[in-house]
C-alpha cells in the first residue's frame, strides 16, 4: 500500500484503553506539555487505520525533537522525519522518497522541540471521558494543514493514540501498544540522505 501525503504521519492510534485509574476530570494542558517535552526516545508496535478503511501494522520510533520513523509490516513501506523533512520511500520506487517539510503536517506539535499547548490558538478541545484526555490541536500558523487529535491516559500519562486529520477532512487513526522509552534508537533510523543512498547504491 502506497502511503500518500494525506495518510502520511496520520496514523492515528485507535483508541487504547489501560486499567490505570482516572482521573477526576482531564489532565492539564501544561502537564500534557511538560509530558511530551519531557519525552525524548521512544518506540512501540501501532496499527493504522486509512482513511479508506485500509489497515497497516508496523513499528515507530520516536527521538525528539524532529525525528520520528514508521517501519511497515509485510510491505517496503518506510516514513521518517528528520532535518526538518518527511521522507516516503516506497519499495516499488525507483529509491527516491517522496519528500516535504515536516512544518506541514501536525505531527510537528508532537516533535516540536517546545511544545505549548497552552499556546493561544493551539488547542480546539480539551475533554475527558471519563478514563482519557482528548486533546484536538492545530498550528495557530499554519491552520490550513489540519490538525492533530492526541489521547493520553493518566497515572502516569502516556500518549496513547493521535489522529491526524487533514485539510480536507481525511483522517488517519494509529493505534500504539505500550511505548518503550528511553531506549537508543540509531541515528541512521532518521537520516533520509543515508537511506536513499542505500536504496539506490549510492
Amino acid at each position: 500500500m502506497i502511503m500518500t501525503r494525506r495518510h502520511l504521519l496520520g496514523a492515528s492510534v485507535a483508541l487504547c484503553l489501560v486499567g490505570s485509574a482516572a482521573y477526576a476530570e482531564a489532565i492539564p494542558l501544561t502537564d500534557l506539555s511538560s509530558y511530551l517535552n519531557g519525552l525524548q526516545t521512544a518506540e512501540s508496535p501501532f496499527t493504522q487505520i486509512n482513511s479508506d478503511g485500509s489497515v497497516s501494522t508496523g513499528t515507530v520510533y520516536i527521538h525528539r525533537p524532529g525525528r520520528v520513523r514508521f517501519d511497515y509490516d509485510g510491505d517496503d513501506l518506510l516514513v521518517m522525519a528528520g532535518g526538518g523533512q518527511v521522507a516516503i520511500f516506497d519499495g516499488r520506487g525507483n529509491g527516491r522518497p517522496e519528500q516535504y517539510p515536516l512544518r506541514e503536517t501536525p505531527l510537528r506539535i508532537i516533535l516540536d522541540s517546545n511544545v505549548n499547548l497552552s499556546q493561544s490558538g493551539m488547542v480546539s478541545e480539551h475533554s475527558f471521558d471519563g478514563t482519557s484526555t482528548r486533546v484536538v490541536a492545530r498550528d495557530p500558523e499554519r491552520p490550513n494543514i489540519g490538525s492533530i487529535t492526541m489521547v493520553f491516559t493518566p497515572n502516569p500519562i502516556e500518549l496513547r493514540q493521535w489522529v491526524i486529520t487533514d485539510e480536507n477532512g481525511s483522517d488517519t487513526t494509529v493505534i500504539l501498544g505500550a511505548l518503550q522509552e528511553g531506549n537508543r534508537i540509531p541515528a541512521r533510523f532518521f537520516n533520509i540522505t543515508q537511506e536513499i543512498n542505500a536504496r539506490t547504491g549510492n
